[in-house]
């Protein structure tokens, strides 16, 4: 049996611009497992790309890689990165996202023209029961009613899915459909399969490596604001491994998230869920976080993904609440970027008046690393 004085779990916040990329390690001195959540943006899959290279030789293996939802600060990176030809310098033993086939179950695969790149890429490289294994392939999805689903990752990692409801996927439907509208049809993947090998930004020795300013000027000017039917469709979970913790709420809407969280908790028979640990939804989007979520959850970290470009975020609203609304004295704000819409969290005295601790990466473009 384990002993969970000699475990641990860890997040890193690879530096992923405006968007998400997080590598996450549990386990103990026999061995390290790992999960990948979101890939962040294209321009910033350089940096996944050397961490992926870090990984010691021999055990790159991922327990699962899960895209949350198809923006593109989440998407790109992933769909880059399994671009890759097989075979790859890493395993994946699940992947979750819901694409069309999850929305449309009378079709076949759900979301813009990079969610149709991915499923294009995870129908044909990876093998049978490995796209949404842990759900029979079905649509990873919180029923209206009864227990929220639990699954047990290797190593003993319980996740308990928060997101996204059915009606949030019926709204994303909507928006895929559009999306992708006069391109081809939503679920056709060798049409999917063929416009992604026009896609320079996502082939092999393209992209970052091979990049001029110009280029990523367009690649940034390429992406589109996120909308709030893809971020309602997000897959969020709580993490939970030999007592530790965490929440890793993607961009998921509030009112889904808080709805889940109030039927686990009237499950557990508890008033609030203490986690070691909250990933902000939305790179703290003032949106995203509010008081209804900070009345269900007591946690010591907070963890901002975003360097401020594009969207500006995290919003002041956002981290003030979760200062002010806290449920743990003393809470600690992790940003894995320092930035002016951050930076004045940085002071010293604002930090002794209000109570907080504010970390952020020791370098510029360096990831940042929390463990419990």
């Amino acid at each position: 049996m384990t002993d969970p004085a000699q475990t641990f779990m860890r997040v890193e916040m690879l530096p992923a611009l405006h968007g998400d990329c997080l590598l996450v390690e549990y386990g103990d001195a026999r061995r390290t497992r790992r999960l990948l959540i979101d890939g962040g943006p294209i321009g910033a899959y350089g940096a996944l790309d050397q961490r992926m290279g870090q990984l010691p030789a021999g055990d790159r293996r991922f327990e699962l890689i899960v895209l949350s939802h198809v923006d593109t600060d989440h998407v790109d990176g992933l769909v880059r990165l399994f671009a890759n030809p097989r075979p790859w310098p890493f395993v994946a033993k699940d992947c979750w996202f819901n694409g069309w086939r999850h929305l449309e179950q009378a079709h076949g695969l759900l979301g813009g023209k990079q969610g149709e790149y991915f499923s294009a890429l995870l129908a044909r490289r990876l093998d049978d029961g490995q796209w949404n294994g842990a759900f029979g392939g079905q649509a990873v999805v919180v029923p209206d009613a009864g227990p929220l689903p639990e699954r047990e990752l290797a190593g003993g990692m319980r996740l308990t899915l928060l997101s996204p409801s059915p009606q949030k996927l019926d709204k994303m439907r909507d928006a895929w459909r559009k999306d992708i509208a006069g391109a081809f049809t939503p679920g056709d993947l060798d049409a999917a399969w063929q416009q992604l090998a026009t896609q320079k930004r996502y082939l092999p020795g393209q992209g970052l490596l091979g990049s001029t300013p110009e280029l990523d000027a367009l690649l940034q000017k390429q992406s589109k604001p996120d909308n709030s039917a893809a971020n309602g469709s997000s897959i969020a979970f709580l993490a939970e491994y030999a007592g530790k913790s965490c929440l890793f709420l993607a961009d998921a809407h509030p009112d889904i998230v808080c709805a889940s969280l109030r039927r686990l908790l009237a499950a557990r028979g508890q008033q609030r869920l203490k986690v070691d640990a909250v990933k902000l939804a939305h790179h703290g989007s003032k949106s995203n976080t509010n008081d209804e979520l900070m009345a269900l959850i007591d946690s010591p970290r907070f963890l901002f993904s975003s360097n401020g470009a594009q969207f500006g975020h995290p919003d002041r609203e956002a981290v003030q609440r979760v200062i002010a609304r806290s449920a743990h004295p003393a809470p600690t704000l992790f940003f894995n970027y320092l930035s002016e819409r951050n930076r004045e969290w940085q002071s010293a005295q604002l930090q002794a008046q209000l109570a907080y601790q504010a970390v952020y990466p020791d370098g510029e473009n360096q990831p940042l690393s929390v463990a419990w």
